[in-house]
This record gives C-alpha cells, structure tokens and sequence, in this order.
C-alpha cells in the first residue's frame, strides 16, 4: 500500500486570477480559464440551520467540540454506526422541509448556466436533503458530480472536491511531494488506507495517496470552492481551489482566515466577480 499524505498546496492565488467571463478567453501569463465551481450546501445554497448541528450532538450525546461524523464513524460496530446515523438523518429529514434559498441563489445559478460553467456539490449532508433543495429551488439546473457524506473522508479532507476535479478530467503532472487521487479512490481501498497508513503533516484522516513525479493526478487549481465554513475553505484551499467565503453573522471571523481568498454576502455577488475576472 502507497503512503497516506495530507496535500496542502502552495497558494497561487496572489499571482494570477480567473479571466473575466463576459469576453473569450485568452490565455495569459496572469489568467486562468474557470472551470467549475463546487459548491457547500447547507448555509451556502440554502441559509444556514445550525439548530441542527445542537439537536444532532444532543442525540449522540456528544459535546460542541467533537465532530458529528467523527464521532459515528468511530463506532465500534457497524449496527452502533447505522443507528447514529439515522438519527442524524432523521434531525435532517425534519429541517428539509424549512430550507430556505440562500438570496442571490436563482439568480447565480442561472447566471452560471448562461456561461456554462460547470456546477459540482462537494457536501457533509445526505442526499436526501440535498436533492429536495435542487428540486425545490433549482430544478432543471444541473449539478454533477455531487458528494455527499457517503463519500470519504468528508471535509475538511480535500478528496471531494478533487474527485469532482478528476470527473471534470481536470488532471495535472505531481510533482511528487502531494498526495492526491491518481485514480479514483472506492470506499473500501479509502478506508483501508485510513486505518492502516502513515500521515505526514496537518492532523486528520486523510485518504490521499502519495505519488510520484510525472503521474497524472487530479487538478482543482481551476475551480472555485464556495461555502460558508472553515471546512469548505480548508477543503477548497487542500485541494487548490480558489475559495469564496458566504459570510453570514456566525461566521463572519473566517473572513480574515488564511484559507479564504474573497468573501460575499450573497450568492449574485459572485456574479460581478466571475463576469469582470477579480477572483
């Protein structure tokens, strides 16, 4: 089995931005043509219900400092982890039904799709409450690939929105000191490599695999990551995406975090950005 490594790419965002979308690209020493754009969801394409995160850890019985999906996984049997995670599922089937579209969430989207620019959902939830916002807000507006929590490692792990980079064909040369997905990961090989591989660097379950010079791995230096939480912009930072910060009254100290390179107040705000190249 090949060495499990954290990837924290060194940040090219000071020395180059994404070319404005209201004129034809054409290639720059200092502009990148956008390729995607993966997007959070609760909080982000919807506003925040961070009631549930409380009731979620009161059911589990687990305090404000352990995480919800850390805590189920570490389970000792799988009956123990299928319980816990249906209690979660149950606490979002509830608040589904009162998801409210994010301001600007319409109007960005439709936006988007005028440019074609493609659209990816890298999220902590299940599909369930996932797939009622899109139908609900966005129906006939296309987001492919979605991850959900059934792929792992969650965020802040950079691994899904590099398997959505990698679905785009987005591939690059390693240069052999990050560890990312040369190929797609399943869940099992994941898991194993978590359980029985070595880390280096930052703290955390990772399941990126080292790789060596000149191998084709995934590339997420063309996308931007939009979310509303310091996993969103770690994960989108890992990964080499650009990331926007969707600020809101809780989290508005993770405007200055190193993590976060532009920050909105509501989605349509993007729009002015991506049109005129300033991200």
């Amino acid at each position: 089995m090949r060495r499990v490594v954290w990837s924290i790419m060194a940040s090219a965002q000071t020395t180059w931005k994404f070319a404005p979308l209201r004129q034809p690209f054409t290639a720059s020493s200092d502009t990148r043509k956008l390729e995607g754009i993966v997007f959070d969801v609760d909080g982000t394409l919807c506003e925040p219900q961070t009631y549930m995160f409380t009731e979620m850890r009161s059911a589990l019985g687990i305090s404000k400092s352990q995480d919800i999906l850390e805590h189920v996984y570490s389970l000792e049997t799988p009956e123990q982890q299928h319980h816990a995670m249906e209690q979660i599922r149950d606490i979002e089937r509830r608040a589904m039904l009162s998801q409210v579209a994010q301001p600007g969430l319409v109007q960005l989207m439709a936006y988007l799709d005028s440019r074609r620019i493609r659209k990816g959902i890298c999220t902590r939830n299940f599909d369930t409450p996932v797939n009622n916002l899109l139908e609900k807000f966005l129906a006939g507006s296309v987001f492919a690939p979605i991850v959900t929590r059934d792929f792992r490692p969650p965020k802040p792990d950079p691994a899904g929105i590099l398997h959505i980079a990698q679905s785009w064909g987005l591939r690059r040369k390693s240069n052999g000191e990050d560890g990312v997905p040369a190929d797609p990961i399943d869940e099992e090989a994941r898991r194993s490599a978590q359980e029985g591989g070595t880390q280096d660097g930052a703290a955390g379950d990772s399941g990126l695999l080292h790789t060596t010079t000149g191998e084709d791995v995934a590339d997420a230096s063309a996308l931007i990551m939009v979310g509303d939480s310091v996993d969103d912009i770690t994960a989108g930072r890992r990964a080499g995406a650009k990331t926007v910060l969707l600020v809101n009254d809780v989290n508005s100290h993770l405007a200055d975090h190193e993590h976060t390179d532009l920050v909105i107040s509501r989605l349509d705000e993007l729009i002015d950005v991506l049109e005129n190249g300033l991200l």
